[in-house]
């Protein structure tokens, strides 16, 4: 019942080159890089048998061997973080489950991965899983700031019975039209970006070609989808913890706000 987590990283990111290394100081005054962080997130949950940081670039590599991280050097063909996990998964065989921890989501709690895995498990007709956490008034607004100023922030989900996914979309999906309180429930889910596959299944979507909705919306979770797979939506809680991902240059003061209201180092 084993668990491998992989970080997939890429320098040449086409929003944001050179993200994994951007430094992000924490209320130490301490800056550590996206990448460490994201590490760093991964080692602390409990589930993970083994962590890996995936990347086709060697200022990558050798910052993240530095900092004592194992490395699996992949190739530079990869559109997305699920192919080149699908390429450790290959070189790396015999794990039940593969977990693709994002390298932009250093503020992921543990047990949102801790909650998928165990989500996976339970439902055997499920391919992928991937966590949702239900935005509050303040998160929602933030979603919305970043569209209306032409920013590609958080990724929202719908889900049917059972929390099979419906879409996923870069637009704030489903529509509400309200005004929420920043601590006020929503009908709206952000995606978190982390999956956990069934190793067959990963194998399965490096040999599918993109399909249209993924090149629009540029979500590599809608190859699943548009080739009839089950995706399982898994709700996951907060526990008062803050959750952002670094899409973008403004995204940077916004985790080091986040880390500072929380107190991590």
């Amino acid at each position: 019942m084993s668990v491998l987590i992989a970080i997939p990283a890429r320098y040449a990111s086409t929003r944001y080159p050179g993200k994994p290394l951007v430094e992000l100081k924490g209320p130490d005054g301490v800056s550590k890089s996206l990448i460490r962080r994201s590490w760093e997130a991964a080692r602390s949950v409990r589930v993970a048998d083994r962590v890996v940081v995936a990347t086709d670039d060697t200022r990558i590599r050798d910052h993240a061997e530095a900092f004592g991280a194992e490395v699996i050097m992949t190739s530079s063909d990869w559109l997305n973080g699920t192919e080149r996990c699908a390429e450790v998964a290959a070189r790396l065989p015999g794990y039940e489950i593969v977990v693709n921890l994002q390298g932009d989501a250093p503020l992921t709690p543990p047990w949102f991965v801790e909650d998928l895995v165990a989500g996976l498990r339970a439902a055997p007709g499920a391919d992928v899983a991937t966590p949702v956490l239900r935005a509050d008034g303040r998160a929602l607004n933030g979603f919305l700031a970043d569209r209306r100023a032409g920013r590609v922030g958080g990724t929202t989900a719908v889900f049917g019975a059972g929390g099979r996914a419906l879409y996923f979309s870069k637009e704030v999906i489903p529509y509400t039209g309200q005004i929420y309180g920043d601590h006020e429930a929503t009908p709206v889910f952000h995606h978190v970006g982390v999956y956990a596959y069934r190793p067959a299944a990963l194998q399965a979507y490096a040999d599918w070609e993109q399909g249209p909705l993924e090149r629009l919306e540029g979500l590599e979770q809608l190859r699943f989808l548009e080739n009839g797979r089950n995706v399982l939506c898994v709700e996951v809680q907060a526990r008062g913890r803050l959750f952002w991902e670094l899409n973008n240059p403004e995204d940077v003061a916004r985790i080091e706000t986040m880390l500072a209201e929380m107190g991590g180092a």
